[in-house]
C-alpha cells in the first residue's frame, strides 16, 4: 500500500485481504480486529500479543485516527454530550442517552447540515463536509472507551446527530457494516436506526444494503407546511416519501419510526393529527411526538403539553403506537435538534 490506512475505516474482510497479501495467517486479522473493536486500544503499540517486528510493519501501513475530545458535558438526567475534534480541526457532537435497559448513542454523519430545517439548531450550521467512514465508527469506539469506567455500555446506535446520513451514503453504509460485525462492535441490525428527512432515491437502497431500522423526520403532513419545516420536501414531496417508505424492506415485526416535532400553531391541530393518521395508513408505524427544544434566536414555540397530549390521544386512538419523547439532555443542549458542534468552546 502506498498510503497509511486508518484501522477503524476498513472492514474486517479488507484487513484480511491486506494481511493475506503479506503472507500472514488469518488469525492475525482476528487479533488486530479484536484489539481495535473489542479491546478499544488507541495505538498499535498496545497490541501486546503481536511481536514488536510485526507491530512496526503494521505502523508502516496503518494508523489510528481517533478524534480528540474537546468537551464533555453531563446533564442532570445523566445524558452525556461530547464535542469531538477531527483531524482537520472540524468538530462534531455525539450524545449518549443511558436508560435502564439500554444505552443509546446518537452519532453524526456530516460536519454541519445542508437541509436547513428552520426549527433545528443544527440546520443553522452550514454543511462543511461529509464524515469519513472512520470518523463515524470512531464515535462508537470513543463512547465505549469513555463509558467503560462508568459501568455503562453503548447497546444501540442512532444516526440522528449532525447531518443527513443518506447524503453521505457510501461512508454511512460502510461504517454501519463495520458496527454490525459480530466479531467487533457487534451491534445488531435491530439496535441501529438510521434517520432521514426523506432522501427518496436512497431509501429503498439503504434498507436493502443494511436492513437497519428506519426513522423518518416527518413533522408535517401537508406539503405547504412541510415545505417550510423540511425544505427537502420541495424536492421529494410527501407522496414520493410515502411511496419510498412503503417500498422499504422492513424485516418481520418492525415498524417505521416517524419523528414529529410539536410546534405551537403550526403542525399541532386536530386536523394535523387526523392527517397524520391518514398519511400513515398501510405502513407499520411508530410515532414519536417530540416537544420542540428551543434554542437562542428561534422564532418557534413548543406546543403546550395539553395540546401534545390531545394529539397523542387522537393519533394513538387510531391504533398507531404513539409516544411522547422525553426531553433528555436539554440543559446541555444535547436534545433533539440542538447539536451544532460549535468550535468556539474550550475544554
Amino acid at each position: 500500500m502506498s498510503a497509511s490506512v486508518c484501522l477503524t475505516g476498513i472492514r474486517r474482510e479488507e484487513l484480511l485481504d491486506i494481511l493475506n497479501g503479506w503472507g500472514e495467517k488469518p488469525f492475525r486479522t482476528k487479533q488486530i480486529w479484536s484489539w481495535v473493536h473489542v479491546k478499544l486500544v488507541a495505538s498499535i503499540d498496545e497490541m501486546t500479543d503481536l511481536s514488536k517486528e510485526f507491530r512496526e510493519r503494521l505502523k508502516s501501513s496503518f494508523h489510528f485516527c481517533r478524534p480528540r475530545i474537546r468537551l464533555r458535558r453531563q446533564s442532570r438526567d445523566q445524558t452525556i454530550k461530547w464535542l469531538l475534534e477531527l483531524s482537520d480541526q472540524a468538530c462534531v457532537e455525539m450524545v449518549f442517552i443511558p436508560e435502564v435497559d439500554r444505552g443509546t448513542l446518537c452519532v453524526s454523519s456530516q460536519v454541519g447540515c445542508s437541509l436547513s430545517c428552520p426549527f433545528c439548531h443544527t440546520g443553522t450550521r452550514r454543511l462543511e463536509r461529509n464524515l469519513k467512514v472512520e470518523e463515524i465508527v470512531d464515535q462508537v469506539i470513543v463512547a465505549r472507551a469513555e463509558l467503560q469506567s462508568m459501568g455503562l455500555r453503548v447497546t444501540n446506535v442512532v444516526l440522528m446527530g449532525m447531518g443527513e446520513p443518506l447524503y453521505n451514503y457510501e461512508s454511512v453504509v460502510k461504517a454501519v457494516r463495520i458496527m454490525l460485525d459480530a466479531n467487533g462492535l457487534a451491534i445488531g441490525t435491530r439496535k441501529i436506526t438510521l434517520s432521514t428527512a426523506g432522501v427518496v432515491p436512497k431509501l429503498v437502497a439503504v434498507g436493502r444494503d443494511l436492513g437497519v431500522n428506519l426513522a423518518v423526520s416527518l413533522h408535517a403532513v401537508r406539503d405547504d407546511v412541510r415545505d417550510r419545516l423540511v425544505p427537502l420536501n420541495k424536492k421529494f414531496n410527501l407522496y414520493a416519501l410515502k411511496q419510498a417508505v412503503m417500498a422499504y424492506p422492513l424485516k418481520g415485526g418492525r415498524r417505521v419510526t416517524w419523528e414529529y416535532v410539536m410546534l405551537d400553531g403550526i403542525n399541532d391541530t386536530d386536523d394535523d393529527a387526523r392527517g397524520l393518521v391518514h398519511y400513515l395508513k398501510g405502513i407499520p408505524s411508530k410515532v414519536n411526538l417530540i416537544p420542540f427544544n428551543p434554542w437562542p434566536g428561534t422564532s418557534f414555540v413548543p406546543s403546550p403539553m395539553e395540546r401534545i397530549l390531545r394529539f397523542q390521544e387522537m393519533v394513538g386512538g387510531s391504533g398507531l403506537v404513539t409516544v411522547i419523547r422525553d426531553r433528555r439532555g436539554e440543559d446541555i443542549e444535547a436534545a433533539c435538534g440542538q447539536l451544532v458542534g460549535s468550535q468556539g468552546v474550550h475544554p
